[in-house]
């Protein structure tokens, strides 16, 4: 993508982690980065999707580095971060995207399993890949940006889903928290709160017509978001145009949560 001379959107030169990265959100996040001249890094649990994201991104001609990490497991995110540093050299903003849905069939039905499986993604994954890109970015001095993926389900009532919702707002006060610590590093450190995006993870709510004809009226855009929907407030955040935003919600969602 051609831009002007000195836009602060130019990222070039740029180097930028989005966990989660070869679909849905992760991927309009990377698509984005990589459009406005970042090299990418993604991490992901299936190699082949990982592989196709890789291609997609690497046709802006980016550098591209594709791995399989599982960020639930704490010694695979610190090989993976020290992997992506020594295939690009740095990273200067980190965008901590995975996630898995919640699948329970209501609060008492929520089986320690059950539990656990989502929060050692959402929440201990979210930690791990957050601590490692602040080391990195506090070791070298130049500052950074470090953004996580929330959700609605943080400020209202998710029913049968208070696990994925309790992971959701957990995140908010870690962001907040790593915002107020290490401002003095040069780093922000914001969420990025989506909507109803139209993703693999959303499709079997948006394939019920019962949920299309009650949830639908309620967002003011009258449209499902897009994963691409998501690349402008990524490009925003990892560049020097958001150098003084740190500490926020910013929130993507088609005016659902207002109206």
């Amino acid at each position: 993508m051609a831009l002007p001379p000195g836009s602060p959107f130019d990222l070039t030169g740029h180097v930028a982690l989005v966990t989660g990265g070869n679909s849905g959100i992760g991927l309009g996040m990377a698509d984005a980065l990589a459009a406005h001249g970042a090299d990418v890094a993604i991490w992901g649990t299936n190699p082949d999707k990982n592989a196709a994201a890789r291609e997609r991104l690497a046709r802006h001609g980016a550098a591209v580095v594709d791995l399989v990490c599982d960020v639930g497991d704490e010694d695979a995110v610190e090989r993976a971060f020290a992997e992506t540093v020594a295939a690009l050299g740095k990273v200067d903003s980190c965008f901590a995207n995975a996630g898995v849905p919640g699948r329970a069939p209501s609060f008492l039905g929520t089986t320690s399993e059950e539990w656990h499986r989502v929060t050692r993604v959402n929440l201990d994954g979210a930690f791990y890949t957050l601590r490692a890109a602040t080391r990195h970015l506090v070791e070298r001095g130049e500052g950074g940006s470090l953004v996580v993926t929330t959700s609605g389900s943080a400020l209202m009532g998710a029913a049968r889903n208070g696990h994925y919702g309790a992971t959701k707002g957990a995140v908010i006060a870690l962001i907040k928290s790593i915002a107020v610590e290490h401002a003095r590093h040069g780093i922000r450190a914001n969420a990025v709160l989506p909507g109803w995006i139209e993703t693999d993870m959303t499709a079997p709510a948006l394939a019920w017509d019962t949920f299309v004809d009650k949830v639908l009226p309620r967002v003011p855009l009258r449209r499902w978001g897009q994963p691409g929907d998501f690349g402008g407030v990524t490009v925003y955040l990892a560049s020097k145009a958001s150098s003084y935003h740190t500490g926020d919600v910013l929130v993507v969602d088609g005016g659902y949560l207002v109206f």
